[in-house]
């Protein structure tokens, strides 16, 4: 099967590819130049950067393998020192690359590094989780965590590439790749409404890495990812559609203290995002209602814990999405319909809350 190659446009291009079997292709986008190339991955996960670094070294390339924490636990202060001082005691240059191996907390991490270990260096993800390709590897928001908020130091430092082996899906547990099929779904209410007639068509296809429709769902969510972060890199406008369910879905998982599936999380902030759209008089019964249930016919959460919305909505105050003491909100008018809410009123978003409350 040929690979799909998907540009993210803007001032520094780069391309994602897309297909089964295709880390051949992983030199092409490390590029020359580079002597040592730095390789991130799950410590708990070496067989998934075992056969990266056999390809790099194949390559001729001095491979350095630097495993780290599983998961979110990764993305921390003293998790990236460790990585700074890897690189330091080996020798990465400016002219070296960092490759990030993994789910969306590694690659979010491996970015973060290589965009500050000196001043910035090259970054080439892979991705090997279905939420990684079609979201946290793309675009070029990297971050960390601290104890106020989950991604709130970063930096935007776009990759050199990222490389989509479908084939690495196929040992991802289901619990995990169900969860990712949440940004997916996010992806078909803000901007592309035939993803959602092709998990309603098949559901149960969709939950798994060889349904019918995995490709041709997964390039949909990437090229939406492409085509808003080569318009705003920066999330200074139409990048902030991106976030739509994700104000409360990043509370929810401060409350859980990251151990619930960001997917997860995700699903339920969707449907708190259509509740709030709906009581806001932007939507109608009709989008709640597809929400929870297509959210439902794969296996995704749609309700939370009614007795912790204080501090959810502590959390939710310390929001990227903020503006000053001004909260903003995505909500939708419709399916690809995005529009802000801004600054509404506690009882609405406690009305909203109480919608999807257990």
């Amino acid at each position: 099967m040929t690979s799909t190659r998907i540009t993210v446009k803007g001032e520094h291009p780069y391309d994602v590819v897309v297909g089964a079997g295709v880390l051949a292709e992983l030199p092409g986008l490390v590029g020359e130049g580079a002597r040592t190339v730095a390789v991130v991955h799950p410590a708990g996960l070496p067989e998934i950067a075992r056969p990266v670094c056999g390809a790099l070294s194949s390559a001729g390339y001095s491979v350095v393998a630097l495993p780290v924490p599983d998961g979110e636990h990764a993305k921390s202060v003293e998790v990236a020192a460790e990585l700074w001082s890897a690189f330091g005691r080996h020798g990465v240059t400016r002219s070296d690359v960092v490759v990030g191996v993994g789910g969306g907390a590694t690659t979010d991490l491996a970015g973060f590094v290589a965009a500050t270990w000196l001043r910035g260096v090259k970054v080439v993800q892979v991705p090997t989780t279905l939420l990684g390709m079609v979201d946290a590897a793309v675009g070029g928001k990297t971050g960390i965590n601290t104890p106020e908020g989950k991604n709130l130091v970063g930096s935007f430092h776009p990759p050199a590439g990222v490389l989509c082996d479908l084939a690495t899906l196929v040992s991802v547990p289901r619990d995990d790749y169900v969860a990712g099929l949440a940004e997916i779904i996010k992806g078909g209410f803000i901007a592309d409404p035939a993803i959602l007639t092709l998990i309603e068509d098949d559901p149960e296809g969709a939950r798994a890495p060889d349904g019918r429709h995995t490709r041709e769902l997964i390039e949909r969510k990437v090229q939406i990812k492409a085509d808003v972060v080569g318009a705003d890199l920066r999330e200074s406008g139409v990048r902030e559609i991106l976030n739509y369910g994700h104000t409360l879905a990043h509370a929810i998982e401060r409350v859980e203290d990251y151990h619930m599936r960001h997917g997860e999380a995700v699903a339920i902030g969707m449907v708190y995002a259509a509740e709030l759209s709906r009581l806001a008089g932007h939507a109608g019964a009709g989008l709640v209602e597809r929400t929870r249930s297509i959210l439902t016919s794969v296996g995704l959460p749609t309700a939370y814990r009614s007795e912790v919305w204080s501090q959810l909505r502590d959390h939710m105050r310390v929001d990227k999405k903020n503006r000053g003491a001004r909260q903003r909100f995505v909500i939708l008018d419709d399916v690809a319909e995005v529009v802000r809410l801004e600054d509404p009123p506690e009882e609405l978003l406690e009305a909203a809350y109480r919608e999807i409350a257990r």
